[in-house]
């Protein structure tokens, strides 16, 4: 029985120890619970009810300022460039190429002579037609004192009026035969000056097809003249936007090499439309006084519609649409807000895509640059530093 008490007294102990242990630790995390809470709010603006208030977060390019801007509505067009002028420098006369004096980058000044043929042939047939000429002239010479002299005659009543019809007769034949030798060395003469081969056009060599000792045919292409300052590039217009399109509207061009974009104008407009894409082409013209644009190069355009100076733009990005009514989020005192907005014309500002403000929103003000959903207004805004 002895032993027994003992165990009991001992468990006993062990239990008002353990019960005493728990109460002390209880009233220590009671004690410690406010000064908790009050550090996880260190640093953090609060409220009039002190519950912890969130702070908007902005880089700088997140952000942007309205501000008046040149907008422009545009068509999106490609094409290749050509040169408003170009000649093919053909032969005239078919016979042997002598002499091919310009090649290929070369400038040239029109009339320029650029290649000479063998004239041997061409000038046997001139000397021959004005040999057939000048015995023309001695018949018509002849001819005609027989026509004065038989004129007198007629007159003393000494040949009958047959005669004289017959010498006035001969003379008409022969004086046609003078101008049909004449038209015969004309002729003869054309075609030994086209033996020597001319620029048509003043430009620069774009190609040469043949060498000295050939024999060409007549009509034969020799060479190729293209003038550089002016230029032209073909483009298809969609059917549907072409009635927007009219002569002299401006077209800027971004053509491949050429760093800075290049503006035109539109000079032509085809007629009709092409088959199966059902488009109009339209001619851009542009000014090369330098040479520095070549033909073939490529370039995409953007074709002015419509244009508007010094008006109040914000990016399309920036804009949020919901049940046909524009907004935009902007920071005021601190705040985000959001501003509805009057819209007007979309086109192309000098930041990109761009929509005029009409209506909500004043020069200077600052707005969120992209659309990030919906967001808390009223929250406050911290713009952090840009980065380096």
């Amino acid at each position: 029985m002895l032993k027994r008490r003992k165990i009991w007294f001992v468990l006993l102990a062990i239990l008002v120890m353990a019960t005493l242990a728990i109460g002390v630790m209880k009233k220590r995390n009671e004690a410690g619970a406010p000064a908790a809470v009050a550090a996880a709010g260190a640093g953090k603006p609060a409220g009039s009810s002190g519950v912890a208030v969130p702070v908007l977060e902005f880089l700088p390019s997140d952000i942007t300022q309205v501000k008046p801007h040149d907008l422009k509505q545009t068509l999106s067009l490609s094409g290749s460039l050509r040169a408003l002028n170009q000649a093919a420098v053909k032969s005239r006369v078919a016979g042997e190429v002598v002499e091919v004096l310009v090649r290929e980058g070369e400038a040239v000044k029109a009339g320029q002579v650029v290649a000479k043929m063998d004239t041997r042939e061409y000038q046997a047939r001139y000397e021959q037609a004005n040999g057939a000429l000048q015995a023309a002239r001695g018949q018509l010479d002849i001819a005609t004192k027989a026509r004065d002299n038989n004129k007198v005659l007629l007159g003393r009543g000494f040949i009958s009026q047959n005669a004289f019809d017959n010498a006035a007769s001969q003379f008409q034949i022969a004086r046609s035969n003078v101008e049909s030798a004449q038209a015969a060395l004309d002729l003869t003469r054309k075609t030994l000056n086209d033996t020597t081969i001319r620029a048509p056009i003043a430009g620069i060599v774009s190609s040469r097809t043949v060498q000295p000792g050939e024999r060409v045919p007549i009509d034969s292409r020799l060479l190729d003249v293209v003038d550089l300052s002016k230029m032209e590039m073909e483009t298809g217009v969609p059917a549907g936007d072409i009635v927007n399109v009219s002569l002299g509207q401006e077209v800027v061009t971004r053509i491949e090499g050429v760093a800075a974009p290049v503006v035109g104008k539109v000079v032509r407009i085809n007629p009709s439309t092409q088959s199966g894409s059902r488009s109009v082409l339209i001619y851009v013209g542009i000014e090369n006084p330098d040479a520095r644009l070549k033909v073939g190069m490529f370039g995409e355009a953007q074709l002015t519609l419509q244009k508007k100076n010094g008006v109040l733009t914000v990016p399309q990005s920036a804009v949020q649409s919901s049940n046909g009514k524009a907004a935009v989020y902007a920071i005021e005192n601190g705040v985000l807000t959001q501003r509805p907005v009057k819209l007007g014309m979309k086109g192309l500002d000098n930041d990109g895509s761009a929509v005029e403000v009409l209506e909500g929103l004043t020069e200077g003000m600052q707005i969120v640059r992209t659309n990030l959903g919906n967001m808390a207004t009223g929250t406050r805004v911290r713009l952090l530093p840009a980065k380096e």
